[in-house]
């Protein structure tokens, strides 16, 4: 049983020479030193021996097993060690080398336009509100003149939750909630998203956004609405920017004009951009119709207003020259690090 003891201790000195990680140490503790490991096995042999040797074998077990144990724990002091300058020489770190750029976000074109027309239409001391874009058929269609066989709603009639009730295709649904809920004057300014059930192409997307413009007051004209428009697109395109207004038609206003803009391109003399016409088209506006103040509870034999609505996206692409919309919505960093 001697020569067993000292057979186990030998072999675990030069197998602990061999290991290389922590789970191979463990592996060697428990087979030797473990409930039913070598050593223990040998151990519960004691009964077999006489009187007189289990005292000596005893003792030889306790050392060989001290031993042993003072091996494995500096064994593992010696991997601990190891792994510990390892990581430290990977890890290593280089203080004199220059740091890692942080790059630093900025507004989306489309959020700095936006900031820039409020500005505009805030020192004009208009008002910056929002309404609900899930919205009900009346606000968004009625209540603009707008009925339910109106031929006009053939195009905008596109995400309905319910019968009644559907993504807002206009901001306009805005002016409606603020005219039942507040006397004139009023003048405001409505931005937010609006859906429709357009194919996507550049310049076209089911999902976009407009900004609504409303002003009711006594003695409102179609000369405070030319003034306005003219004054916002000089600040947003320059002192010798020009629009011109054509009639249109409209349900919720009256008279009517779609708004064109001189080309960027050509200055007004005709290119490809403005299919020779000089002026790009840019919004829809026009006096409210005074059914649609009749509607709201305010008598259109005292008030007048104009509205207008444009889309942010057709502004941007026009003061940026961007010739296809669905760059503002892919997340390009390589056209948006050039705003």
């Amino acid at each position: 049983m001697k020569e067993q003891l000292e057979n186990i201790e030998l072999r675990a000195r030069q197998e602990l020479e061999k290991i290389q990680d922590s789970a191979e140490l463990e592996i060697l503790r428990v087979r030797y030193l473990g409930k039913k490991g070598e050593l223990t096995a040998i151990l519960k042999q004691m009964a077999t021996l006489s009187a007189e040797q289990r005292p000596v074998i005893g003792q030889l077990a306790n050392r060989i097993r001290a031993d042993i144990e003072e091996a494995i724990s500096a064994r593992m002091a010696q991997l601990k060690a190891a792994l510990s300058e390892k990581r430290l020489k990977e890890e290593r770190i280089d203080v004199t080398l220059p740091g890692k750029k942080r790059e630093i976000g900025k507004l989306h074109p489309l959020n700095s336009v936006l900031n820039e027309i409020k500005e505009i239409f805030l020192g004009m001391g208009f008002d910056v509100v929002d309404g609900p874009e899930v919205e009900y058929d009346y606000y968004n269609f009625e209540a603009l003149n707008l009925p339910p066989d109106h031929p006009a709603r053939d195009t905008q009639d596109t995400f309905y939750v319910s019968d009644k009730i559907l993504l807002r295709t206009q901001t306009s649904s805005v002016q409606i909630h603020v005219m039942e809920n507040q006397k004139p004057p009023i003048r405001i300014i409505s931005p937010g998203r609006v859906y429709r059930s357009d194919a996507v192409d550049a310049t076209h997307s089911p999902i976009f956004h407009q900004i609504e413009g409303l002003v009711v007051d006594k003695g409102i004209t179609m000369a405070d609405l030319v003034g306005t428009l003219d004054l916002l697109m000089k600040r947003l395109y320059g002192d010798d920017c020009k629009i011109r207004l054509r009639p249109h038609h409209f349900p919720f206003t009256e008279p009517s004009a779609e708004v064109d803009v001189l080309c960027f391109n050509c200055g007004g003399k005709g290119c490809s951009m403005c299919k020779n016409e000089g002026y790009v088209e840019l919004l829809g506006a026009g006096m409210v119709h005074p059914k649609v103040l009749a509607n709201c509870g305010i008598d259109p034999d005292v008030y007048s207003g104009f509205a207008f609505g444009m889309g942010l996206e057709r502004i941007v692409m026009r003061k940026y020259g961007i010739n296809d919309m669905r760059l503002l919505y892919e997340n390009d960093l390589r056209f948006l690090n050039q705003f």
